[in-house]
């Protein structure tokens, strides 16, 4: 196997999922690339994964909660974990998977994604749960970028995915597009739960790409708690930071 895997990389070389630039071993991304990615690490809210910015009189290795956590009295989701910052460095990865075909880069993001989920993963979930997409956009786009990630996160944690029980069942208007109130009112009555029987009971792993107001996942997560989710974990890629 690895006589084969070493005569494949001399034909097709790994490369730098970001640049291009050839790599001597299949890590994703070059050095250069990778210093320019703003990871989220320690120290950061327990709940919602915001990094602290401001790291004075932040001590690390204790549990801790950003100012807009300590104001809520009911969550949606038990933990919010995301891997980067998406910025002007990071977003081509975004943008590459969900809309430039290069879903070649979806088992080293996922590898990103199992990392910035050790929390969740000490949770112990039942199930991973791609946010899904209209069947008429998945038409249009051929695959659902976040079910291409969810499915090598299940090879990662050994937990089973479900990418039936949650459906899509308006093709709303692209988020991008939107901003604020118009993307909830978007998305309202957006999403059902075909199967609450797989749902009931169960702790689920929300996946998306990125997090930017957390309309769709908090849609996801009202539809999920309806049908009887016992726990709600949300992981993305990216999220956007204020």
């Amino acid at each position: 196997m690895k006589i084969w895997q070493t005569l494949l990389n001399l034909i097709l070389p790994p490369r730098c999922i970001k640049c291009g630039k050839i790599l001597s071993v299949k890590n994703g991304l070059c050095a250069e690339c990778f210093s320019k990615i703003t990871f989220i690490s320690e120290p950061m809210c327990h709940h919602c994964g915001i990094p602290f910015n401001d790291a004075v009189n932040i001590k690390f290795n204790t549990v801790q909660y950003c100012g807009k956590c300590l104001q809520k009295k009911k969550f949606l989701f038990e933990l919010q974990r995301s891997a980067f910052i998406y910025n002007d460095e990071s977003k081509d990865l975004i943008l590459d998977l969900k809309f430039r075909d290069k879903t070649a880069a979806a088992e080293i993001l996922a590898n990103l994604l199992y990392t910035a989920g050790s929390d969740i993963w000490k949770e112990q979930p039942d199930i991973l749960m791609p946010v899904p997409i209209h069947h008429k956009r998945l038409m249009q786009r051929r695959y659902n970028q976040s079910a291409l990630l969810c499915r090598y996160l299940v090879h990662k944690t050994g937990i089973d995915a479900d990418y039936t029980s949650l459906q899509r069942c308006r093709n709303t208007i692209p988020q991008v597009q939107l901003s604020g109130a118009a993307r909830r009112n978007n998305l309202k009555h957006a999403f059902t739960a075909v199967k609450p029987q797989n749902i009931r009971g169960k702790k689920i792993v929300l996946i998306d790409d990125v997090a930017t107001t957390g309309s769709t996942l908090n849609e996801c997560a009202k539809v999920l708690h309806k049908a009887g989710a016992a726990a709600i974990y949300s992981l993305t890629l990216a999220r956007t930071q204020k």
